[in-house]
């Protein structure tokens, strides 16, 4: 049996250079009855704990490090910890500099790496590097859920913000051109905000969005 995906919304701000905005979260939830692993922990923690529940929770991995997908990670890692069996936070390293920004004590993280495989509950999650949202941003594709969670990478109607700091446009479209849009057309998209698509949906409008810019 694989792994079912529970999802919630939560709600709070993002804030970057000097900006404060009032968003709307996915958050992921990936597992069986026994185990499970969270996309994201931004805003309500006690939320979040409640959809995770008596399960082991083996990680919690960050599809990258803005505070609206973050800010609340150390502390539900913590809170479903145990001795001699830490919950860590899973990052991309080139999202370091954007993770301090949020958590300058330097609450810990554990490295993510392109090709990368978490397994949850007999279900394989591979991660894919996917920059410029933010350098470290990443992908996770479950195959055999006929699933990607895309962060705010890629969102159904195009890609993610990059008018801000340590953003990209010219390398997220490449990111989605050479990742993303490789997967399977049938492959469900769910992402870190709003409403959720396929990549069939989408592939179409990539020449779209290269003539729109940014």
């Amino acid at each position: 049996m694989s792994a079912r995906v529970d999802h919630l919304v939560t709600s709070g701000t993002f804030s970057l250079d000097g900006q404060t905005f009032d968003v709307d979260n996915n958050v992921w939830v990936v597992g069986d009855d026994r185990e499970c692993v969270v996309l994201d922990a931004p805003h309500d923690v006690d939320a979040i704990a409640a959809v995770v529940g008596g399960r082991r929770l083996l990680a919690v991995l960050a599809t990258h490090a803005h505070d609206d997908h973050v800010r609340r990670a150390p502390e539900l890692a913590q809170r479903f910890s145990a001795p001699g069996h830490p919950v860590p936070v899973l990052l991309h390293p080139a999202d370091r500099e954007v993770w301090r920004l949020t958590h300058p004590d330097g609450a810990a993280t554990t490295d993510l790496s392109h090709g990368e495989v978490v397994t949850v509950a007999g279900t394989d999650l591979h991660v894919l590097h996917t920059p410029g949202h933010t350098p470290g941003s990443v992908c996770v594709y479950a195959p055999q859920l006929g699933t990607v969670f895309t962060g705010d990478t890629l969102f159904a109607g195009g890609p993610g913000a990059t008018g801000r700091s340590f953003s990209s446009f010219e390398t997220i479209t490449a990111s989605i051109r050479d990742v993303l849009l490789v997967l399977p057309p049938e492959t469900r998209v769910l992402t870190g905000h709003g409403e959720s698509t396929t990549i069939g949906d989408e592939a179409p409008h990539l020449q779209e969005w290269l003539d729109r810019g940014h």
